[in-house]
C-alpha cells in the first residue's frame, strides 16, 4: 500500500450504500503535490466527497480521490467579500470559521454536513425566492488537471467559460479549492406553522414562499395538512416573522421534518433567535447523521408549473405515500450556470425521501417523473432518477457546449465515467 493509500478508513459506499466502493482504489492524499502525482499516474479518476449523492454521477470506472486529507484551508478577503476553502470542507465546519469572523453565506442546503466542492458541482440549493443554488456564489475554483496541472478558473476573468465550470459533475477535473461569496453574520428566526392544507399552498404558492427569506413544505402527498417551515432574517424582516401569509397554525413544540423522528436533531424553532447556521439547514451543524435508511430523488420545474405539478403528485399521492418517509417543496431563484437545473429559470423544487426499498420505490420514480417531465422538470445530479441520459440533456440547452468544455479540459476523459459519456457524447 503506498503512502497516499495508507489510512484506515477509507468508505466501502456512498451515504446510503447504493454505490460501493473498492478501498483498494480509493485514495486520500495529505498534500496538494501528493494529489497532483496520484491524478497524473492514474488513467482514471474522480473525486468523491461526502458521499450524499444516490446517483450514477457518483460512479466511477478506475480510482477514487477524497480531499478531506488535504491541508485545510480557510482564506478570507475582505476587500473582496469572498472565503477560499478546501473543496473538502463540510459546510458546517465552514460556517463555524466564518461565524467566528464575523461573516455567512447567503445560503445554505437542508443538511450541513455535505462537502463544498461536491454540493456545488451537482447544483445542490437551499431554500427561497430570491435564493439561487450553493453553486451560484462560487467565485473562484482551483482544480489538478489530468496530467497533475494546476488550473485557477475565476469569475471575473473567465467570463466566457466560468459559468460551465461550477457545475461540473467532477468532469473538469479534481476541484482543490473553491473562493465562495461572503457577507456580513447575520441573525435569524425559525417557526413552523402546522395543520397548512396542501390545497392553499398549491392555490397560494406565491404568497406561502414569499412569506420569510427561506421556505419549506413538507407533505406526504396524500393528506391534506403539511407543514410550512419559514426562516427569517432578523435585519431584514425587522420583527423576524414571516410576512402576510399566516396558513395553518404556530407549531407550540420543536418538529423534526420526517414524522416520528426525534426534534433533537432539528435545527432551534419557536422563533428563538440565532445565527444564520443555526437556522438556515433543517438539521443541526453539530451533529453529524449516521447511514441513510434511505434513498432520494428530486425534480426542478420552472416555477409556473408548480401548481399543476401539486395536482398531478395529489392524484398520485396513496401510491406514493406508503414508500415516502416525507417529500419537500422548496423554491430557488434562476441562474446562469449551464448545468445548474435553476439555469434560466426560477424553479420550484419537488423532493422525495423514499425508504430504502429499490424494488418498492423504483416504479414510483417512474411514475413521478411521467407526470413532472413534460412539465419541464430537470432531475438533480446527485438523486436517484429513471431518466435515460438523452433525455437529461435535453433539459440544457447548453449541454452540448459543456461537452466541448470537458474535452477542452480533460481530452483523454480520465474523469469521465460512462453516466458522462452517455450525457455528452459530442464536443
Amino acid at each position: 500500500m503506498t503512502q497516499l493509500e495508507a489510512t484506515t478508513d477509507l468508505p466501502r459506499t456512498n451515504w446510503a450504500g447504493n454505490v460501493s466502493y473498492d478501498p483498494g482504489r480509493v485514495h486520500r492524499p495529505r498534500t496538494l503535490d501528493e494529489l497532483r502525482r496520484l491524478v497524473a499516474e492514474r488513467r482514471r479518476i474522480r473525486p468523491l466527497g461526502s458521499g450524499h449523492s444516490f446517483s450514477a454521477v457518483a460512479e466511477a470506472p478506475g480510482d477514487r480521490v477524497l480531499l478531506d486529507g488535504l491541508p485545510p484551508t480557510v482564506r478570507l478577503d475582505r476587500r473582496e467579500a469572498t472565503v477560499t476553502v478546501a473543496a473538502g470542507t463540510r459546510y458546517a465546519d465552514l460556517a463555524f470559521a466564518l461565524q467566528r469572523a464575523g461573516l455567512a453565506l447567503a445560503n445554505l442546503a437542508s443538511l450541513p454536513h455535505i462537502s463544498v466542492a461536491g454540493s456545488c458541482a451537482t447544483g445542490t440549493h437551499g431554500s427561497g425566492d430570491s435564493r439561487r443554488c450553493l453553486a451560484a456564489s462560487v467565485a473562484g475554483l482551483q482544480l489538478v488537471g489530468p496530467e497533475g496541472d494546476l488550473v485557477e478558473l475565476r469569475r471575473d476573468t473567465d467570463r466566457d467559460t466560468f459559468a460551465g465550470s461550477v457545475v461540473a459533475l467532477g468532469a473538469l477535473g479534481v476541484v482543490t479549492q473553491v473562493t465562495l461569496d461572503v457577507e456580513p453574520s447575520y441573525d435569524m428566526t425559525q417557526r413552523v406553522r402546522v395543520r397548512v392544507p396542501l390545497t392553499e399552498v398549491a392555490e397560494r404558492f406565491g404568497e406561502v414562499f414569499s412569506a420569510a427569506y427561506s421556505v419549506s413544505v413538507f407533505t406526504d402527498w396524500l393528506g391534506d395538512e403539511t407543514q410550512v417551515w419559514l426562516k427569517d432574517r432578523v435585519d431584514r424582516s425587522g420583527k423576524g416573522e414571516n410576512g402576510g401569509w399566516a396558513g395553518g397554525e404556530p407549531a407550540r413544540v420543536p418538529l423534526n421534518p420526517v414524522p416520528g423522528m426525534p426534534p433533537e436533531f432539528s435545527t432551534e424553532q419557536l422563533g428563538s433567535v440565532g445565527p444564520w447556521f443555526e437556522r438556515l439547514p433543517h438539521f443541526r451543524p453539530e451533529l453529524t447523521p449516521g447511514a441513510g435508511e434511505e434513498f432520494q430523488s428530486e425534480y426542478y420545474l420552472p416555477r409556473e408549473a408548480a401548481p399543476a405539478a401539486f395536482a398531478a403528485l395529489r392524484g398520485i399521492g396513496h401510491l406514493l405515500a406508503p414508500v415516502l418517509h416525507i417529500a419537500e417543496v422548496r423554491t430557488v431563484r434562476a441562474d446562469d450556470l449551464w448545468l445548474s437545473p435553476a439555469h434560466g429559470r426560477d424553479s420550484a423544487t419537488f423532493h422525495f425521501t423514499w425508504i430504502k426499498d429499490a424494488a418498492a420505490i423504483t416504479p414510483l420514480i417512474t411514475a413521478v417523473e411521467e407526470l413532472l417531465v413534460p412539465l419541464g422538470a430537470r432531475p438533480h445530479w446527485g438523486k436517484l432518477t429513471s431518466l435515460g441520459a438523452s433525455e437529461i440533456a435535453a433539459g440544457y440547452e447548453r449541454a452540448v457546449e459543456f461537452g466541448r468544455l470537458a474535452r477542452k479540459y480533460d481530452p483523454e476523459g480520465k474523469f469521465s465515467n460512462g453516466f458522462l459519456e452517455a450525457l455528452f457524447p459530442e464536443g
